[in-house]
């Protein structure tokens, strides 16, 4: 056999291993003795199932993430305390009108101003008597038990004494007697006071016993007027 039959015959057994290995692959993994897979041949694993046009739609639960927004809220520092909450109502009040915008007012003249300062001060009066009396009402309202006796206004004294002098003309000395017990020793203490009276008719004699009333005054010493005798004198 000459050297250019040789050439042809392994040219020709090279196309058949080729071809028989292109056919080998298209028919699929070749199975070993007792029906093993070769080791260099992989399993093939099948696709996976593509999800329905429905689950795909479907927007993903919001759950979790109301779930982690709701800690972040609590987790919020809570407002602090204003320190103007322990200042005084009035206080508070002028800070108040501090901050408030200025509203430029026109200009008065000093008659408008007197005038309107006296009507802002009526105004006041008005509010404090209004105040006055509505407490006045409720105090009356809540007061309970005996009512107040009622009294004779500038009611006049009457004294009853004994008559000492009747020298004057319509006039007489009259001698009041006061017996009281003294508030520390317990001893009843005995004292008399003189005074003058008027007497129109000069009735009373010395000696009786008459009462009189308290008057304007009648001259210097004179006071008091005679209302009548209780008993003459024997």
């Amino acid at each position: 056999m000459t050297e250019d039959e040789q050439k042809k015959d392994e040219g020709t057994e090279v196309e058949e291993a080729s071809t028989e290995g292109s056919g080998a692959e298209a028919a699929g993994p070749v199975t070993g003795e007792g029906g093993a897979l070769r080791a260099e041949d992989p399993p093939s694993t099948p696709p996976s199932p593509a999800p329905p046009a429905d689950e795909a739609s479907e927007p993903k639960d919001e759950a979790p993430e109301e779930a982690a927004e709701e800690p972040a809220a609590e987790q919020k520092p809570a407002a602090e305390s204003s320190p103007e909450d322990d200042l005084p109502w009035k206080e508070k009040r002028r800070l108040e009108r501090s901050r408030r915008p200025h509203e430029a007012k026109p200009q008065l003249s000093p008659e408008e101003w007197a005038a309107q300062r006296a009507a802002a001060r009526k105004a006041q009066a008005a509010e404090r008597r209004k105040g006055r009396a509505a407490a006045k009402a409720k105090k009356g309202e809540a007061r309970v038990g005996t009512p107040v006796a009622e009294r004779t206004p500038n009611a006049a004294k009457v004294r009853q004494g004994v008559v000492v002098s009747d020298k004057g003309e319509k006039s007489i000395t009259v001698r009041i007697d006061i017996a009281r017990r003294h508030p520390t020793y317990e001893k009843v203490v005995r004292r008399s006071r003189t005074l003058h009276a008027h007497d129109e008719r000069n009735e009373a004699g010395e000696g009786d016993i008459v009462r009189v009333i308290e008057t304007r005054p009648l001259s210097k010493t004179k006071h008091w007027r005679l209302i009548d005798v209780v008993e003459k004198a024997k």
